[in-house]
């Protein structure tokens, strides 16, 4: 399959299916963290262009101005337009003339404004000790089966200390959960 992972600069999800013997792609603003197919720029222009090219995307976008830990911020995003804009970029990636999709995003105001996920897993169901909700709206896909539930789980990200990494650090994809995407959602329907 060939497949768009939209909004990622770490290259995790992207170098899952590579390793599955798909012809992936990691798309963002930022340049890859890894060495791999990387296009540097927004996935929009690729999306408007020649988004029927692809048979899979699994998109990041940005979740500063939507998530709920962010919440207390909202009235003044919502004043300047950076709420608006961040809801217009996640429907047009929902929208994209794409078979499979999947957004990814923590809980936030897109189950109010969009529609409630249709999943939501946590790293602890895919080999990682961790607790962190994470929501999945998907098209065309079935919904991921927990492949690896581990004890020990503790909220480790949201812990995270103040520092400029920490938006990164915070938004990198688990990779047993890339795993468990390219394992699942690689094989052809």
């Amino acid at each position: 399959m060939k497949v768009l992972v939209a909004c990622e600069f770490s290259g995790i999800v992207r170098d899952a299916f590579i390793a599955k013997g798909h012809d992936a792609w990691s798309c963002d603003l930022l340049p890859s963290e890894r060495p791999g197919p990387h296009i540097q720029d927004d996935v929009l222009c690729h999306l408007e262009e020649n988004g029927d090219q692809w048979d899979l995307m699994i998109a990041h976008p940005p979740c500063t101005h939507l998530a709920v830990s962010g919440a207390r911020w909202f009235p003044e995003k919502r004043v300047d337009g950076r709420q608006e804009e961040a809801i217009r970029f996640f429907v047009r990636l929902i929208k994209a003339p794409i078979e499979k999709i999947c957004i990814e995003n923590p809980i936030g105001i897109m189950s109010n404004v969009y529609r409630k996920p249709d999943q939501i897993v946590q790293p602890w169901q895919f080999g990682h000790g961790e607790v962190k909700a994470i929501c999945l709206w998907l098209r065309g896909l079935d919904p991921l089966v927990p492949s690896i539930i581990v004890d020990g789980r503790s909220p480790r990200v949201h812990k995270e200390p103040p520092s400029p990494e920490r938006w990164k650090n915070r938004s990198r994809t688990y990779p047993g959960l890339a795993d468990a995407m390219a394992e699942q959602w690689g094989c052809p329907a």
